[in-house]
């Protein structure tokens, strides 16, 4: 996937530990548009960043939330 071609979209969540963290890796790493993506734990707005080309922000607040989580999108 070229890297000119990717969106990178970030999202305040309540994913804040290791744990959780591992409850939500299958969900993102089986969608194929997601190229990479990781979460700041230690952050207060426990940021979610996903790199991905031909997904929208609503496809992967979706996903997040099939693990249970809160995902809001982030606006810097």
């Amino acid at each position: 996937m070229s890297k000119e071609n990717q969106q990178i979209f970030k999202f305040k969540t309540n994913i804040h530990c290791s744990g959780c963290v591992a409850k939500v890796t299958p969900f993102l790493d089986k969608t194929e548009r997601v190229s990479h993506w990781d979460v700041d734990i230690v952050g207060s707005d426990k940021m979610l960043t996903v790199k991905s080309k031909g997904i929208t922000e609503q496809e992967i607040m979706e996903i997040v939330e099939k693990a249970w989580f809160k995902i809001e999108p982030l606006k810097l």
